[in-house]
């Protein structure tokens, strides 16, 4: 009997150090850059000061022709400022100025361990105040986990919200991700991962949950989401739609698109630019195709 108590005990002890193990990888997941500079306007690439003395690589994209105001475009996990290119030329060709920026950890901006949504929106917080002036804000999967909390932070310098592939709870959002990766490692570490990242981070995961945030939220909002999301499945964008009051948010769902296809459906650039004309004034003229 002691010896089977031992072995159980071994066991036990055994899987918490492995999802401790876990905890730390899955934080230190390998970063895939992408590789996609911009290729309209006049481009300034510069590094910009970010918190704890860090820096950050940016592109501001001017249009050729007079600005009709800055978008500002935040990657999601992993990624870089590259992955947002596509996006933002789309609106750069509709004569917006495009601020594109890697977090920390990420491209070539400055390295730090154990990053988050909660600090890449200290980042973006960054970027806005180096822009300065208010500006619609886009943001992808954790990149529009940051955007929400930068724009619940720095409400005064956000006129829209664009969030595509985001997701209402963060612990939600994190067993999902860890079951899309894989699904037995999802549903043995996944919870306890979350576990030891709740102790981790002092219990703020919930705090910055996007649908926690949402009724704070002061501007329009527009909900981005594929309908074959399998990494947020899009339950997570409708609930999260429901957190923020009926006439401030739309939310446009992209028919066959996975995680991060939304963008490329053809009703996509029509979307945008209605959702632009009815929240902003002097923009008539983005009604209807794009």
């Amino acid at each position: 009997m002691q010896t089977l108590l031992y072995a159980i005990a071994g066991l036990i002890l055994t899987y918490l150090l492995l999802s401790l193990v876990f905890t730390y990888l899955v934080q230190e997941y390998p970063r895939k850059p992408f590789r996609d500079p911009p290729d309209w306007g006049r481009v300034t690439d510069t590094a910009i000061p970010t918190v704890e003395g860090g820096r950050l690589e940016v592109w501001r994209v001017e249009p050729e022709g007079r600005s009709r105001g800055i978008v500002v475009l935040a990657h999601g996990w992993g990624r870089n400022r590259d992955r947002m290119v596509a996006r933002a030329r789309r609106f750069g060709r509709w004569g917006f100025t495009c601020v594109i920026h890697s977090a920390r950890d990420h491209g070539r901006s400055s390295p730090r361990r154990f990053m988050n949504a909660a600090r890449m929106a200290e980042d973006l917080e960054a970027v806005l105040d180096w822009v300065g002036e208010p500006v619609l804000l886009y943001g992808h999967s954790a990149g529009a986990g940051a955007a929400i909390l930068a724009a619940h932070r720095r409400p005064e310098r956000v006129r829209l919200l664009f969030l595509e592939a985001c997701y209402a709870d963060t612990h939600e959002a994190l067993l999902s991700l860890y079951r899309w990766f894989n699904p037995f490692f999802g549903m043995a570490f996944g919870p306890l991962i979350v576990f030891w990242m709740d102790l981790f981070y002092r219990n703020r995961l919930k705090d910055v949950s996007p649908g926690r945030l949402a009724p704070s939220i002061r501007v329009p909002v527009m909900i981005v989401h594929g309908a074959d999301d399998r990494r947020f499945p899009l339950a997570f964008a409708r609930e999260l739609a429901a957190r923020f009051p009926a006439d401030r948010v739309e939310l446009f769902v992209a028919a066959g698109a996975r995680h991060s296809e939304s963008s490329f459906d053809p009703a996509y650039p029509a979307a945008v630019r209605n959702f632009i004309a009815q929240r902003l004034d002097g923009f008539d003229d983005f009604r209807g195709p794009a």
